[in-house]
């Protein structure tokens, strides 16, 4: 079991829990939302919570709970530039459907 960071994505972490000037990590969840039942949900972690999970990737923490763990497990999270756009990639082996806008998913 494993989430993962790419190194662009760590980079880009890391520089803002520094702006942030705390931090000790993400946490990468999951809620029901969206058109195609689920949707990511992504925070900085100041604390830990005592079910905490966490994996770490490039020299940071990611948190996940239990119970998101099972859908997002071999997760990669990359950052990507797209010309205008820039933004977090997830690289979800569990999915089978996406909405069309891109926000929700279906494992």
């Amino acid at each position: 079991m494993s989430i993962t960071l790419t190194e662009r994505a760590a980079e880009h972490v890391s520089n803002f829990i520094t702006k942030r000037g705390k931090g000790l990590g993400i946490r990468l969840g999951v809620k029901t939302s969206g058109c195609s039942g689920m949707a990511y949900k992504l925070e900085f972690v100041d604390a830990e919570n005592p079910d905490d999970l966490f994996f770490e990737s490039h020299g940071l923490r990611v948190y996940t709970d239990e119970k998101s763990l099972s859908y997002i497990d071999g997760t990669e999270l990359d950052y990507v530039k797209e010309g205008l756009n820039e933004g977090f990639k997830f690289n979800n082996p569990n999915v089978k459907n996406e909405c069309g806008c891109g926000e929700s998913f279906n494992v």
